[in-house]
């Protein structure tokens, strides 16, 4: 028998000696599921609405429309909304890094545009996000290369990461600051994207924070690395955010499309899954303030059709009809064993 909803207990509230509990949004989803979101979630971030191509798809061309209605959504629920993402090398307007003719940019019409963009963006709600991943995904994956080539890298230099923290500093003077990256469980990457903030804290960068995605899958990474992860991370005095937190059910070479629902095994090992993870970020509650998942519920999630077209995913605690799977169950009994 499935339980009514206000039987359920919320989920924000299960975790709220620890962290704040938060759900990647749209603004069809929170017309589609405002109150659901309200019920489980006190923090929310943007998915897609936020991004730089989004809100200045051509320069000087603001569109606020989207993020504007995702705070006063927030606010008006006495939600916590988290800025996703200043500078990105992905979802930027490809006039970001062009000159008048159309070849490259210069290395100052680059840093100024960045900080109109941070200016504008930022200004827009200051003292309204209480963070921010203001650089994103520019740590490389292969194994000799420190830093992604990118158009930032290439055009500005390195010192592009400590420009854009500062930006946006100056035009928040009070939100936090984060890097934010995936794979980051990953001991060779994981000790690159210690060396870069490393290096930033050294230049006394405003940065106060590490996120962590967390797009992992009901079989790895193990908990022994994303403990050594936390541990290293940690390590910096900073704050960490998990930031994008989904169990696939699916290891990433997994190609099956046949699948209609998942099967008992899987639905198994994600209750299991969870349960260790969240008993995990428990430990590094000292660090870690917010943890955000990568959506609401199994009736959508960016993993439907990544890495495998036309494929269905659940990775969520909630199941497509937003009911409760046993993976939440398992997380009440854990914070209940807590208080």
């Amino acid at each position: 028998m499935k339980q009514a909803s206000s039987e359920i207990p919320a989920l924000h509230e299960m975790f709220r000696e620890a962290f704040k509990i938060g759900a990647a949004v749209s603004t069809g989803i929170i017309a589609a599921q405002g109150s659901f979101i309200a019920k489980h979630y006190n923090s929310i971030t943007a998915e897609n609405e936020m991004k730089p191509v989004e809100v200045q798809p051509e320069e000087g061309s603001y569109s606020f429309e989207a993020a504007d209605g995702i705070f006063e959504f927030a606010e008006s629920r006495g939600i916590g909304v988290r800025g996703h993402t200043l500078l990105w090398h992905n979802q930027t307007g490809d006039w970001m890094f062009k000159d008048a003719e159309g070849g490259a940019c210069s290395r100052e019409q680059l840093l100024a545009r960045l900080q109109t963009h941070i200016n504008t963006v930022v200004g827009r709600y200051r003292g309204r996000a209480y963070a921010w991943d203001v650089v994103n995904e520019a740590i490389e994956d292969k194994t000799d290369q420190y830093l992604r080539d990118t158009r930032w890298l290439e055009i500005i230099g390195e010192d592009y990461l400590r420009q854009a923290f500062e930006m946006a500093h100056q035009a928040d003077p009070d939100a936090l600051l984060f890097y934010n990256d995936y794979n980051e469980t990953d001991p060779v990457k994981s000790g690159k994207i210690y060396k870069l903030v490393r290096s930033l804290l050294d230049q006394n960068t405003p940065i106060h924070g590490i996120g962590m995605q967390g797009h992992w899958n009901i079989y790895g990474p193990s908990i022994e690395e994303i403990r050594s992860a936390l541990k290293l991370y940690a390590s910096l005095g900073l704050k960490i955010h998990i930031t994008e937190l989904d169990l696939s059910v699916f290891r990433h070479d997994d190609k099956r499309t046949d699948l209609k629902a998942p099967t008992a095994e899987m639905l198994k090992l994600q209750e299991e899954r969870y349960a260790e993870i969240f008993a995990l970020l428990l430990e590094f509650r000292d660090s870690i303030d917010s943890v955000t998942f990568w959506g609401v519920a199994d009736d959508y999630t960016w993993l439907d059709g990544f890495p495998v077209r036309g494929r269905k995913n659940w990775p969520f605690l909630f199941d497509e009809q937003k009911q409760p799977k046993a993976s939440f169950a398992r997380l009440a009994e854990l914070a209940a064993s807590q208080s």
